[in-house]
């Protein structure tokens, strides 16, 4: 039953996240709307040079790293699930002035509607937590990209996912053995935000992930692990260093973020 309706109950609770987070100092739209790119300094270096690529950006929420694709030149589509992410990501293009591509799709479904072929495949952070089948997932990437072209990815470690929200004890299995299922009070964007929806998740160990890309023609070109992450959205952290954050009781003892970047090998 988890797995038939997880779309459903997904799609709820990032439709109902997408104003909160709009609106939210989090994603800092006014620096945004003047001119600044979304991305970290990690995503900036994992990227490199993008102008004039072609880029597929899956699960791309209401589209702010995709719009900043295109400001760097990138011929940009982004690709999410919610209707409502998928409206505002169109808006908020036209307000910047950008010619950049939205899709609002399952990925799962997207070869249903999608055909072309990319240089460069991008996804990052909180993203493939909401997907119970990393195979799949593989398949999409080996599918959109060009022969030789570039796979950037970076995400949350799945150490992370492993302990309860006050990062006090371990609640949940490093492998994906079962969906979890949990009630959001809030959103990381906004954790005092009146929202109380159901979400579906899975946990996928490192293993999994490169795994999944390897037996997809997908060669691992680079691989790291990161005792900081970019974004403070977690419960109970500091701010070590500009635009790094880490748990105060685990600073420095466990991976907060890692990255990969690949290659599809060339052929079909």
């Amino acid at each position: 039953m988890i797995m038939e309706n997880y779309l459903k109950t997904n799609k709820k609770l990032w439709d109902a996240r997408v104003g909160i987070h709009y609106n939210s100092e989090f994603y800092k739209l006014r620096e945004f709307l003047n001119g600044k790119t979304s991305f970290s300094s990690l995503e900036e270096h994992l990227l490199g040079g993008v102008s004039g690529k072609s880029v597929l950006h899956l699960q791309c929420h209401f589209g702010m790293d995709t719009i900043s694709l295109s400001r760097l030149g990138a011929k940009a589509t982004g690709v999410d699930f919610s209707k409502k992410a998928i409206a505002t990501a169109k808006k908020l293009a036209s307000d910047c002035a950008e010619k950049t591509t939205f899709i609002c799709s399952d990925i799962y479904e997207l070869p249903l509607i999608l055909k072309k072929r990319f240089d460069i495949l991008y996804t990052s952070f909180g993203v493939i937590g909401w997907l119970p089948d990393l195979d799949k997932w593989a398949k999409i990437i080996q599918r959109y990209l060009k022969p030789g072209g570039k796979f950037v990815f970076a995400e949350f470690h799945p150490v992370v996912w492993m302990f309860d929200n006050d990062f006090k004890k371990i609640e949940y299995s490093y492998f994906n053995r079962e969906p979890i299922r949990e009630l959001e009070e809030g959103t990381y964007a906004d954790k005092k935000a009146s929202l109380h929806l159901e979400s579906i998740t899975w946990n996928h160990g490192l293993a999994d992930v490169i795994q999944s890309l390897l037996d997809n023609k997908i060669e691992i070109v680079d691989f790291q692990e990161y005792d900081y992450s970019p974004y403070n959205c977690f419960n109970g952290t500091i701010n070590i260093a500009p635009g790094k954050y880490c748990i105060r009781s685990l600073r420095g003892k466990i991976p907060m973020i890692y990255s990969i970047t690949g290659r599809k090998k060339l052929g079909k």
